[in-house]
């Protein structure tokens, strides 16, 4: 099963993508991880899309198109996969149609998870990290042990991400729904789209979630 996550920053795409490929066995394509990977080993694509993302914009389509290209060539995404983080604009999307086409292997869902903005807002600036083991955390939600340190390094205190400080998070919310609410509409417009209320716990998403997608080949509500 082929299946895209679609919602904007902090909604919880990256939770229930894990979440949903472990248990059903399917590859996870987050390109997210993958282009802090590429930051993380200080190539050119990563330290400049490390720059775009620090100041909440969006990576180039050609760029995200060829590297979504490349990850869907590998062996378990033939199983099926989860992707997060891609397409984030119409471009995107058509390309990602075109690619399935070619192999005959068209998407199976598009899911959108919805939640208010100002929970989005209060979510995402809570968040933390640890800068040794980069293990996260949510003040709100999912908090260290005593508030301030990673419960693994308790001498390390923890850090918000540069694209977790309220400017940029507005300013990520802004660039989602100027690039990506057109994306959720072209799937909506053509049938593919179903969205899922991801107010409330992981757990309570997730069956949300599962219930969206059963144990059907696809999911084709608007």
């Amino acid at each position: 099963m082929r299946v895209v996550l679609l919602g904007p920053p902090g909604v919880g795409k990256g939770t229930q993508g894990r979440r949903l490929a472990a248990e059903r066995g399917w590859a996870l394509i987050s390109t997210g991880e993958m282009l802090r990977e590429a930051a993380a080993r200080r190539t050119p694509l990563g330290l400049e899309a490390q720059r775009r993302m620090d100041r909440g914009l969006l990576v180039p389509d050609d760029v995200m198109i060829e590297l979504v290209r490349g990850r869907l060539g590998q062996p378990d995404a033939a199983r099926g996969f989860v992707l997060d983080g891609f397409p984030r604009t119409v471009p995107q999307a058509e390309a990602l149609e075109r690619m399935l086409a070619e192999r005959g292997k068209p998407l199976d869902a598009v899911v959108c998870l919805a939640i208010p903005e100002m929970r989005l807002v209060h979510r995402l600036t809570a968040r933390r990290e640890c800068p040794v083991c980069k293990r996260a955390y949510n003040l709100e939600s999912a908090p260290p042990r005593d508030g301030r340190h990673c419960d693994d390094h308790p001498t390390v205190e923890l850090v918000q991400r540069a694209d977790d400080a309220e400017e940029t998070v507005r300013r990520r919310l802004e660039v989602y729904r100027e690039l990506t609410g057109p994306t959720v509409e072209h799937f909506r417009a053509r049938g593919r789209l179903t969205e899922v209320d991801a107010d409330g716990t992981p757990d309570d998403v997730h069956r949300r979630l599962a219930g969206a997608l059963g144990g059907r080949a696809s999911v084709r509500s608007g």
